[in-house]
């Protein structure tokens, strides 16, 4: 159940993130996504989702980290917090998210 929910959400949403409200890390990917000047994007708070613990565990499977934020910009996780603010800082972020489509 899921992993047909990751997978949907992934599939359904050009940029996803699967995020903490109070982590440090997700706040950094979403400011790094909003300077990007990405306007709409699917973000999946889990500390009160009913599959948290199953949802963390199949990211882990799909990503190699269990940790959040696991940011995905077409279908494709470019990793965290770090790894987003690295694009964003490279002037890399903006030309993903435009060659993918979301922007």
């Amino acid at each position: 159940m899921a992993q047909a929910f990751v997978d949907a959400a992934i599939r359904d949403n050009k940029v996803v993130m699967f995020s903490k409200t109070y982590c440090p890390y997700c706040k950094m990917a979403k400011s790094a996504l909003n300077s990007a000047g990405l306007k709409n994007y699917k973000v999946i708070e889990l500390e009160n989702h009913s599959m948290c613990d199953q949802i963390q565990d199949y990211l882990l499977k799909l990503t190699k980290a269990r940790s959040v934020p696991r940011v995905f910009i077409g279908g494709k996780c470019i990793g965290g917090g770090s790894e987003t603010k690295a694009l964003q800082d490279q002037g890399k972020l903006t030309k993903m998210l435009k060659d993918t489509g979301a922007m």
